[in-house]
């Protein structure tokens, strides 16, 4: 990403008039500070040498790993802590598990002052907060430097996965705690996807493309078949033609059965994560599944889940391949999904995990439909 996309976020540095005079000397002094500017636009003064942070809030921990920042957590949150399973950001440094935990989390929770001031962390990071006025209060409360970040809007079309508030968050990270070298590189991968995914597609006419549902997509818990997205991001970004584009709605929708029989899609693809209720409904209603044509083709698969406490970036990116090699077999003829999703997972987290998030879902592969005799 171009270096101005970044720099309204650095609004300067707030140093003793030594350091000034010395403006190639490092900044090293105990009691120096830095300001930023957040994810709401709040100006906030944090150290200029930060050693301890807290990532609050839904996916805050997970971008502070993709910018490097996991040795730097002491403090993790109790939904954090729940399982590791769908998280590869988690899966990648289970010594988290073993923090001090700092509040409750989830998305309905409000951060705890009390809990927070036992770790007393040199800046916590959020998400919690989309105003200001939640961020300065929690500062207020604890004398600690709360700096806002931000997924932006989830769920509707590319920028979901691949927009700026995502880039700006990861640099905005590495800016505070020093390592700004593994935030631009998680950057650097995220953006170069997309541009891959995009080139590999953009030329194909519609008229030569299979189209596709994806269904079972979790949104506020595991849905069925009728749980899925129009503008979704993840066919947005390698231009299929997603037939759940019909329903006029971006971002989560619950579709009925009968527009699903009416835009019969050459190809189904089902999120583990909700596969379950999909299996119990194929059993109670068989005949809807039968009149399917991709379901009598063969054409069903099913995908890793990525929404777990917000976003995995890194699941939803291996997702985006493998839905390319499903619908477009020539154009994504050098990618082998298993191995690209390690390759993300490696350079986003720090090692591969795939083979545990397919031992966990059931990976990538076709779904077949036991259906009564």
């Amino acid at each position: 990403m171009k270096q101005q996309k970044l720099s309204w976020l650095i609004v300067g540095v707030l140093v003793s008039a030594m350091v000034l005079s010395a403006c190639s000397a490092p900044v090293s002094n105990e009691g120096e500070t830095v300001t930023v500017t957040d994810l709401v636009g709040r100006e906030v003064e944090v150290p200029a040498e930060v050693d301890s942070i807290v990532a609050l809030g839904p996916g805050t921990l997970r971008l502070v790993v993709y910018a490097g920042g996991a040795p730097y957590v002491t403090g993790v949150e109790q939904f954090e802590q729940n399982s590791a399973i769908g998280r590869p950001y988690w899966l990648a440094n289970p010594d988290l598990a073993a923090l001090p935990v700092v509040g409750q989390g989830g998305p309905n929770n409000a951060p705890d002052p009390e809990k927070l001031l036992t770790v007393n962390p040199d800046v916590i990071f959020s998400t919690y907060f989309s105003d200001a006025a939640g961020a300065d209060e929690l500062q207020e409360k604890t004398g600690i430097p709360v700096v806002v970040l931000s997924y932006g809007t989830i769920g509707f079309g590319i920028t979901a996965i691949f927009g700026e508030p995502i880039q700006n968050s990861l640099a905005l990270v590495g800016h505070v705690i020093g390592t700004e070298e593994k935030a631009q590189a998680s950057i650097d991968f995220i953006l170069a996807a997309e541009a891959d995914l995009q080139k590999r597609t953009a030329s194909i006419p519609d008229d030569g493309k299979l189209s596709i549902y994806v269904g079972g997509l979790g949104s506020k818990g595991a849905h069925g078949i009728e749980s899925t997205q129009g503008q979704y991001a993840l066919l947005d970004v390698i231009n299929a033609v997603n037939v759940a584009d019909a329903a006029g709605q971006a971002g989560s929708v619950m579709v009925d059965k009968e527009a699903l029989l009416d835009w019969d899609p050459d190809v189904i693809v089902v999120d583990q994560g909700g596969i379950a209720s999909v299996l119990e409904d194929v059993e109670k209603n068989p005949v809807f599944y039968q009149s399917l044509t991709a379901v009598q083709n063969g054409q069903v698969y099913g995908q890793l889940p990525y929404n777990y406490y917000s976003t995995n970036l890194d699941t939803a990116m291996a997702n985006a391949y493998y839905l390319g090699s499903l619908l477009y077999p020539e154009a994504f003829a050098d990618i082998d999904p298993v191995a690209k999703a390690d390759e993300i997972y490696t350079a986003m987290v720090g090692i591969a995990v795939y083979d545990q998030m397919a031992a966990d879902f059931g990976g990538y592969g076709p779904i077949t439909f036991t259906f009564p005799e």
